[in-house]
Formats: structure tokens, sequence, C-alpha cells
């Protein structure tokens, strides 16, 4: 046979759907993530001689997500990543690290009740921690976060050929579903804190000017969370450009003036970014297993 080596590999349980309610008073607290856990290490002769000594079972590091949401509690998808690397690192000597990530979803009282909630975040919560021996890289982020503004955006000056139909225009509809993951270069600090200043910015950031393209506008975001959250080294959108074209009433005889829009859900454009702290290193080994740009 053609002589072959194992590779790079790494095997765990994925998407458990963790559901954490505090009961400690009549008034409860609640938190909903969807955790993966992925385990690398010396597995090599699990593959090539069928030897599972080394082999954490997928159903043990299942158990260990639900045991660990009791033990420790989740304060944030962050602590809560850390506390499942630090076990599996430190309870197995021959798992090296790994790759921990968690998808949160915001909930919120109905009228201030005690113990009944709806789904309300707009966006879904993101975290994954990549530890290799003792070097931990920690992302953040969401995705899913619909913004519109309804003016102070145009796109014109842009270059033009047989196969371009694009009116240019100075005032359109500028709309996109943000999603964004940022690279800390710390990671002890208040998570809660830091991912509300993050999406605070953002949300500010998108308002606060004329957007002569969606390009420029992500790179304004960028620029201020790494100017005002000096944890955050890098950070990535990726966003649609939720296209809305102004409905041709003539016809009816009536006037739009930008005001009745066909929202188009396809094909759209699709704008992709990385602003990064210029004195910090690039770390490309921190974004492996991020699928897509972001």
């Amino acid at each position: 046979m053609t002589a072959v080596r194992l590779g790079k590999n790494q095997f765990g349980k994925a998407e458990n759907r963790v559901v954490r309610v505090y009961r400690d008073t009549d008034r409860h607290e609640i938190r909903d993530l969807n955790v993966t856990s992925q385990l690398w290490g010396d597995f090599t002769t699990a593959h090539t001689e069928g030897n599972n000594e080394h082999v954490v079972p997928t159903d043990t590091q299942k158990n260990t997500i639900f045991a660990k949401a009791k033990e420790e509690g989740i304060t944030s998808p962050e602590d809560f990543l850390k506390v499942l690397a630090e076990h599996f690192t430190s309870g197995f000597d021959w798992v090296s690290g790994g790759r921990w990530a968690a998808e949160e979803y915001g909930w919120s009282r109905i009228n201030d009740h005690d113990h009944s909630f709806y789904r309300s975040a707009p966006e879904v919560r993101t975290a994954v921690l990549t530890r290799d021996g003792d070097v931990d890289h920690l992302i953040s982020g969401f995705y899913g976060l619909t913004v519109l503004k309804s003016t102070g955006s145009g796109f014109v000056g842009y270059p033009k050929d047989t196969y371009t139909t694009l009116p240019e225009t100075e005032d359109r509809i500028l709309a996109t579903d943000i999603a964004t993951r940022w690279r800390y270069n710390t990671t002890s600090m208040d998570f809660e804190a830091v991912y509300a200043r993050v999406k605070g910015i953002i949300l500010a950031t998108f308002t606060d000017h004329y957007s002569h393209a969606l390009q420029q506008t992500l790179y304004k975001m960028g620029e201020k969370v790494i100017a005002e959250v000096p944890e955050i080294d890098e950070i990535r959108f990726s966003c649609p450009n939720k296209h809305h074209f102004a409905q041709d009433l003539s016809p009816f005889g009536l006037e739009n003036p930008n005001e009745v829009f066909y929202a188009a859900d396809r094909p759209y454009g699709l704008i992709e970014a990385s602003i990064v702290r210029d004195s910090a290193p690039d770390v490309p080994e921190a974004w492996m297993g991020i699928a897509g740009f972001c």
C-alpha cells in the first residue's frame, strides 16, 4: 500500500444544547448555550491500530459539559469554555489542547416576570477557545444582527463597463446582517461587559456617518472597536448587502421618492474585512477552524 501518515485530527461531541436555570431565589436567571467540545492530543494509535486507550469518549465530553454547567455555572460563554479547556487538558495527560465553541441565545423577562422569558436577542453570540499546549486563543463575536438605515448612504464613483446597469445614487437604504468575530489579546476580563461594549460601539458607529459603501462602514466600525477596546487586537466582519430597490410605481401614475422598496433576498453583495491593531502581530492560527471569513 502507498505510505501515508496521520495528519491533524480532533474529535469530540458537537452541539450540546445546555440551558442553565438559576433557581437560587424566586427570581430565576437563564443562560442558553449550544456547546461543542473537540480534543487535540496523542490519538494516533486510535486511528492506526484501533487502540482506544486515549480516546476520551464523546459521551464523556457531553456529560462533562452538562456537569460543569451545574458545578461551575455559566457566567459567560467565554468563561465556560475556559472551564472546559482546563478540565480536559489537566485531567488527561495525553490531551494537549482542543477547540471549544459556544453559541448563546438571549432571553428577556416577560413583563419583568420572575420566571417567564421570551427569546429576545436579535443576534446569536459566539465564542471559540483553542488551546495548544500552553497557548490559548480566544475569539468572540455574534451573527444575525440585522441593521438598516433609511438614508445617509449612497454609492457613486465606481467603474463601469459594458455589463454595468446599476445607477449611481446618493440616497439609498443601507441594510445588512452583521456577522463579526474579534480576537482578544488576553483571556482575563469581564467578558459580559466587553461584549456589551463592542456591540454598542458597532451599532453606534453604523449610524454616525454618511456611508459611501458598506466597505467604508465596516472599516469605521472595526476601527472604533480597536481604538476603544484595548483587549481586542483584530476584528472581522462578514456582511451581506441587503439590497432595497425603489419600486417603479409610474405605471400606476404614482411618484416614488424613495418611499416604497422591493427587498431582494438574493443575489446579494457580500462584504468582508479584517481590521487589525497596527502594533499587533498577525495570528492566523487563532482563526483555524473558523468557517468562512469569520
